[in-house]
């Protein structure tokens, strides 16, 4: 590829994670600050219909990753040239950032409001309840802003209590394997089952609405380290600090959220090459 289309490539990985973070995270900022949600679907389809729209934006241009994880999976397992990596990563992030900087000046009110309502300083501890809507934690805080109750340090620590790093990690780690066996099945041009009339963004938006359904609860379902370290990032430098990126004081952030969805991308792009693609590759060749 040569420096044109790379530059084309990166600016369409940087629009599509931008779409991607305004319309989901932007669905997050409108559940949490101001009920405008009703029930976890509503969220989880709204980051659905978000993937579905990016990646028929841009996916004729650079593949539409719009995923860190997905980018290292399809090096591993799809030919995708290493020397293109770490650009494809450099522009997710750069995306995520200025979607998380756009909402915030958009919802910046209703945060400041929501935190006020509820007794917290932003960056102290109770402050996830409104830095959720950039990074991600586990357990999922938002019982923490719910109701009209002042926020309280034993229910926190309850919440906490209740999500270990390990456990935590294993969800991501499962969550992201399943998106990427998906997404490798139904881009393979040997699947005689894959989705016709170019309709696999829509199964691809589809696994993620129905993986954050299940896993949103416990990890608020990441499975794209660009989702959560572009607008942690951001939220680290809005004012949230240590309690959007603690450092290595706490690594979470680190291990369930970049580390993670890694893993679980190159273990599930591995699953189905492994487990499914040979299949087809015989069929085509008249083998039984």
């Amino acid at each position: 590829m040569n420096q044109t289309c790379l530059r084309r490539a990166m600016m369409a990985e940087f629009l599509g994670t931008f779409l991607l973070i305004f319309f989901g995270c932007g669905a997050v900022h409108a559940a949490v600050l101001t009920g405008a949600q009703s029930g976890l679907w509503q969220v989880a389809i709204v980051w659905g219909v978000a993937i579905m729209l990016a990646i028929y934006a841009i996916g004729a241009v650079s593949g539409a990753h719009i995923n860190p994880a997905v980018t290292v999976a399809s090096a591993v397992w799809r030919q995708f040239p290493v020397t293109r990596v770490v650009p494809y990563i450099v522009a997710q992030l750069a995306g995520a950032f200025l979607a998380a900087a756009v909402l915030f000046v958009l919802f910046e009110p209703h945060i400041a409001a929501k935190e006020a309502s509820k007794g917290v300083v932003r960056g102290q501890p109770g402050s996830e309840m409104t830095a959720m809507c950039y990074g991600e934690y586990y357990p999922a805080p938002g019982s923490l802003g719910d109701g009209d109750e002042p926020y309280s340090a034993e229910a926190h620590a309850k919440l906490k209590s209740r999500m270990s790093q390990s456990r935590a990690f294993l969800a991501e780690v499962l969550g992201t394997m399943i998106l990427a066996f998906v997404i490798f099945a139904v881009t393979d041009e040997r699947n005689p089952g894959s989705p016709i009339n170019r309709m696999a963004p829509v199964f691809i938006g589809l696994t993620v609405s129905a993986l954050i359904s299940v896993i949103a609860p416990l990890t608020q379902a990441c499975f794209n380290p660009a989702r959560d370290f572009g607008p942690r990032v951001f939220a680290f430098f809005a004012g949230w600090g240590e309690i959007a990126l603690p450092g290595f004081s706490d690594l979470g952030w680190l291990t369930v959220y970049i580390i993670a969805p890694i893993v679980g991308a190159v273990l599930g792009g591995g699953l189905y090459d492994f487990a499914i693609r040979p299949a087809y590759s015989e069929a085509v060749s008249g083998g039984s």
